[in-house]
Formats: structure tokens, C-alpha cells, sequence
């Protein structure tokens, strides 16, 4: 089955709250919350380690399955709205099956 990807930039808690929604969607199918693959470049052993200005937001990625066109949309709807009340960053990245 086709996965819809989102990425949410912002704080842990505002993400849990979109994994709440997509959770209550109907036709919402499974939702998981994927690991960061993506390497950091901050080196642990820097002199700039854990300095403010370097931390940025967190960022968190889940992957959604859903059976239609209609209810991607749907999703996205959804995120789209939450996403602009609690201030955060969201993208969606779609599976290569044209939906």
C-alpha cells in the first residue's frame, strides 16, 4: 500500500497532537512515526556543541497509509489546518504511484 511521508518541524508535543488527528481520521489506515535517518552534522566533541544557536526545532516524520486519493487529500487537509493554529512547519512528500 501506498504511504503518504509528512515531516512536522516544531515541538514534540505539537507533533504528538498531529498523531492524535491522524489517528481520528477516518480511512486513516496506520500511522507511524519514523526514526531521522538523517545524519547531524554537530560533532559531539565540537566547542560549539549544545550551544544555542546550534539547536534548532525538532523534527519529527511519520508515515501514512491510506487507500485513497480522496482521503490523502483529506489528510492533508487536516494537518494543514492544525499545523497553522500551533505554528509549525509541515511537508508531504507522496509515494511514486501518482497520487
Amino acid at each position: 500500500m501506498p504511504m503518504l511521508r509528512m515531516r512536522i518541524t516544531g515541538p514534540d508535543d505539537h507533533a504528538r497532537a498531529i498523531s492524535n488527528l491522524l489517528l481520528g481520521i477516518d480511512g486513516v489506515e496506520h500511522v507511524e512515526e519514523v526514526a531521522d535517518l538523517m545524519p547531524r552534522l554537530d560533532d559531539a566533541d565540537s566547542s560549539s556543541a549544545g550551544l544555542p544557536g546550534d539547536q534548532g526545532p525538532a523534527v519529527t516524520e511519520f508515515e501514512i497509509e491510506t487507500p485513497n486519493s480522496a482521503t490523502d487529500q483529506k489528510v492533508r487537509q487536516a494537518v494543514e489546518a492544525l499545523a497553522f493554529d500551533l505554528d509549525v512547519l509541515v511537508e508531504f512528500e507522496n509515494d511514486d504511484d501518482g497520487r
